[in-house]
Parts: C-alpha cells; structure tokens; sequence
C-alpha cells in the first residue's frame, strides 16, 4: 500500500492505493462521514490480487483530506464529482472503474453523467438513485435518525465517549450477520486518531448541490453492478428496483440479511462480483 496526496484545485486528497499501477484502475468512493477507513484494507488488498489498481481516498471533511470548519461546508456535491477526476488526473489515469457505496454510488452516478469518458464502469453499493425514487418505498429507519440526533450530546474530543457512540451506529446500521465489536471499536478508535478534525464529518450533511444530474439515472450508459442487502436501514433494499428500471445496462447482487454495511462475510462474494462485471466490461 502507498499514499500519496492529491492536490486538485485548492483541495488536498489523501489517497491510498494497492496493486500494480498499468492494471485497470478501481476507486473506491466511500459515504457521508466515512473516511477511506471503511474499505477495509485487507478488502482492498483482495481487489487488488484480482488483476487491478485500486485507490481509496478520503473526500473533503473525513481522514486526511482537507477539512473545514463544522458547519455547512463551503463546497457541493458537484465539488466532490470533480474531485473523483482531480483524483484521476493526479495519478495520470485516462478511466477507471467506479465502485460507490451510500453517498459515494450517488457521487459515481454524477461523475457517469459530467465525465462519461472517464467513467467505465459503476458499482454501486447500499445506495440508491439520484433522482426520484418510489414514494412507497420507507424513509430512512426512524432509529437512524434519532441516533444520529444525539450527536450534539458528544464531546467530541474524548476517543472513548465517541467511540461508545459511533459504535451504538454501526450496530444500528448492520443486519442480521454476526457483529463484531471489537472489529468495530477498533476502526473507529483508528478513524478517530487519524483524522485532522474528526467531527467536520458531519458537514456532510448539509451538502447541498447536484441539481444538474438529479432524476437522469436513465441516461447513464455505463455498464452497473448493484450490490445491496436485504436489511438496509439507511437505503432499504427497494432502490435497486427503481435503478434496474432506470439503467440501460444493469444488474444485481442481493446480500441476504447484510445491513448498510460492508459486512466481511460478502468480501469473497462482492470482490468476485466486481471482478467478474469489470471482466466482462473489459471485453465487451
């Protein structure tokens, strides 16, 4: 594994990257409030024995990247679509393979639309369309949102009172495999010490912006692998219906009883997954 800052604009991009540069390229965009940390190393390790160059990255307000004063953040969604090419271009890359999950497939979704030439693939994980989705389908689980309510209870400067709390959500936000709490505490204690100022995170939920590419999924022409579970609290299971309808070139893999999570028990199954869709990308 390397690191190597990106400099784009007047941002700062940490990024990390496993595999032989000259490999068809994966970059892994993480979620809202998420640093590059939730792509396990060992998940980026196993990519990366499968025949590709992958980077993970941290976006603006989490890790390394550039981070700003907690309040609304003075960039938008469109910002964090260019980063993805600010990325690319820092490491002198033509295309790559976007595999998004939560924020990070509407953020790929986005970067198909404004750079379709840079865009060959998409993977999208436990997130759902940018655009109007089926009314009928529940909002984010109640629980969700009150747990996330309780945020301004925190000091945010003590590891342990964070720890204890950030830990209550990933139980939350897992399903019905088996969750391992040490693993847990263990990420977010690493998250916790690496970044720059860790409760900027939240800036991203006052993100605003992408009005340019809402409700046109259907335009996307870039061969999609969905990967979803079945017990999503965050983006229930039923998106990907609405993405299979609206996506020229589209198909899924279900992850009975996983959560808005990447559970280790489906590494081995969305690693061959997004293999096998590059694979077949490649020679198409």
């Amino acid at each position: 594994m390397n690191e190597r800052q990106i400099q784009h604009k007047d941002v700062q991009l940490c990024t990390q990257n496993f595999g032989q540069v000259g490999r068809p390229t994966v970059l892994l965009l993480m979620g809202a409030t998420a640093s590059m940390l939730w792509w396990d190393t060992s998940f980026c390790q196993q990519l990366a024995t499968k025949g590709y160059f992958v980077i993970r990255y941290d976006n603006r307000d989490v890790g390394q990247s550039t981070t700003y004063t907690p309040g609304p953040p003075p960039y938008r969604l469109d910002d964090l679509v260019d980063d993805v090419i600010g990325i690319l271009n820092g490491y002198e890359l033509l295309q790559a393979h976007l595999v998004g999950m939560s924020l990070g497939g509407l953020i790929a979704q986005m970067a198909a639309l404004k750079y379709p030439q840079r865009v060959k693939s998409l993977t999208l994980i436990s997130t759902g369309p940018w655009g109007d989705s089926d009314p009928t389908i529940p909002e984010m689980d109640p629980r969700i949102v009150a747990f996330q309510a309780k945020r301004v209870e925190i000091d945010w400067t003590d590891e342990q009172a964070v720890v204890e709390y950030m830990v209550q959500g990933a139980r939350l936000m897992s399903g019905r495999k088996p969750f391992d709490e040490n693993k847990q505490k263990q990420l977010i204690r690493a998250e916790f010490k690496r970044a720059t100022h860790y409760v900027s995170m939240f800036n991203h939920a006052s993100l605003q912006g992408g009005e340019e590419f809402y409700g046109r999924v259907s335009e996307i022409t870039q061969p999609t692998l969905l990967i979803h579970g079945t017990d999503d609290l965050i983006w229930p299971y039923k998106h990907t219906d609405v993405l299979l309808a609206e996506l020229k070139d589209a198909r899924r893999i279900t992850l009975e009883g996983t959560g808005h999570e990447l559970h280790m028990a489906d590494w081995i199954t969305i690693v061959s997954a997004i293999a096998n869709h590059i694979s077949s990308v490649m020679h198409q």
